[in-house]
């Protein structure tokens, strides 16, 4: 990174995992529901070297973006000690050896750090391409790291910036025009398996955001009884009151009853934050018996997963977790790849911004030292003439004051140039 409040050297470190880099097997493994967030920021803080750190957790992702020591003069060894430090605080959070995480990795400095954050929460890097819920993610994993202190003046600037890129991006281009998510394309693959949703019961287990917009695609698609389970209750009964109406009718169960209430359910799709399987095999066997073998779909959008894939060992029940929802996805990109695009030019152009505001900012101690120098010149200089200049009028000594700092703005200009260009220079050779 550029200068920091203690001016000693720092580098803009992101490493993580995502669905392209590593199966949900292991991200499920990674991830950090809500409530421990804050947690891990602190104990990402306090890794050798750390100053600023922030942790982006979600079903596709598992991110750190850290800004760490920087030792110019030993750069390779700091640039390995500094991935290490990461490697290590995920080793020991998680308990994960780091031979299973590490041919999964990947990792960005500096300005591929920056571009990498953009287009996270500009959707650009998304499952679903365009999908809206990864800025907020974004947003809210910003607040909790901001609040445990685990963002300072460098990722404050980083962070705000990357909100107005991401703004910018929605409101320039129409990659977001219509509903897109996770959820949308669990239902686009229910609608494929059915060929219709018409007349059919699903059962969605968790009321939470991915739930509420999967209720509003399943109801677009015809589907006509939609069960709600839920932790909280309130918050099933809210959800499934909001989409009663004369075509669909919709119940909240409690999950006291989600197992003998299951069997009602044609397709199941599940997003809860539970750290433990919900439906396993021996399930999936129950379910069918009770539905004299008629076939039960379940799609499976949590991270870590609600579902044992064994349950697919099961004849009639048929398992996708949300690595399968890729191939879905692929052809919602190929729809999109002309707004998509579009908003790479937009991300490009923003980092090059970005990256022109921190190299004036390299450039701004020598710049207010040199004219604070030149001005202390200045004044002096009038304070040795004021006997001369004492019979002047009040007009006329403005006009000098005026004079003096005219001539020494003018005389400064070559030099502030340089000092500005120096500071790109130097940012391009590296």
């Amino acid at each position: 990174m550029s200068s920091t409040p203690s001016n000693k050297p720092a580098t803009l470190i992101l490493l993580g995992i995502n669905h392209n880099t590593a199966p949900v097997e292991l991200r499920e493994r990674l991830a950090i529901p809500t409530e421990r967030l804050a947690d891990a920021t602190r104990s990402l803080l306090h890794q050798p070297g750390i100053r600023e750190g922030i942790i982006l957790s979600t079903c596709n992702r598992v991110e750190l973006l850290t800004l760490q020591d920087e030792s110019p003069e030993e750069a390779p060894a700091t640039a390995e000690a500094n991935k290490a430090s990461l490697l290590r605080f995920l080793h020991e959070y998680f308990a994960v050896p780091p031979n299973d995480i590490q041919p999964h990795l990947y990792e960005f400095r500096e300005r591929e750090a920056v571009r990498h954050l953009f287009r996270v929460a500009s959707s650009l890097d998304s499952m679903v391409v365009g999908e809206p819920q990864i800025l907020g993610q974004v947003k809210e994993s910003y607040t909790i790291a901001r609040e445990v202190g685990a963002v300072q003046s460098n990722l404050e600037s980083l962070l705000q910036r990357t909100f107005t890129v991401a703004k910018k991006v929605r409101s320039e281009t129409q990659i977001g025009s219509s509903s897109v998510s996770i959820a949308s394309v669990a239902v686009d693959l229910a609608r494929k398996i059915f060929g219709s949703l018409s007349g059919k019961t699903v059962l969605l287990v968790g009321a939470g955001k991915m739930s509420e917009l999967a209720a509003r695609h399943l109801i677009q698609q015809g589907a006509s009884t939609i069960l709600v389970a839920n932790r909280t209750p309130a918050r099933a009964e809210r959800l499934a009151a909001e989409f009663a109406g004369p075509t669909v009718h919709t119940e909240a169960i409690s999950l006291a009853d989600l197992y003998t209430q299951a069997p009602r359910a044609d397709i199941v799709i599940t997003s809860t934050g539970a750290p433990q399987k919900i439906f396993d095999r021996s399930h999936g066997q129950q379910f069918l018996h009770a539905r004299r073998n008629r076939p039960m779909f379940f799609i499976d959008i949590a991270v870590p997963r609600d579902v044992d894939p064994r349950m697919n060992e099961v004849e009639g029940c048929f398992v996708y977790d949300i690595d399968d929802l890729q191939q879905v996805a692929a052809a919602n990109l190929a729809d999109r790849s002309r707004e998509a695009q579009a908003a790479e030019t937009i991300v490009s152009r923003e980092v090059d911004k970005y990256h022109e505001r921190l190299q004036s900012r390299d450039a701004v101690p020598a710049i207010k030292a040199l004219q604070q120098q030149a001005e202390a010149v200045r004044e002096a200089e009038l304070a040795r003439s004021a006997k001369r200049l004492a019979g002047l009028t009040p007009d006329q000594l403005a006009a000098v004051e005026a004079l003096t700092r005219s001539l020494t703005a003018k005389l400064l200009h070559p030099q502030l140039t340089a000092l500005r260009e120096s500071a790109r220079s130097k940012e391009s050779e590296e």
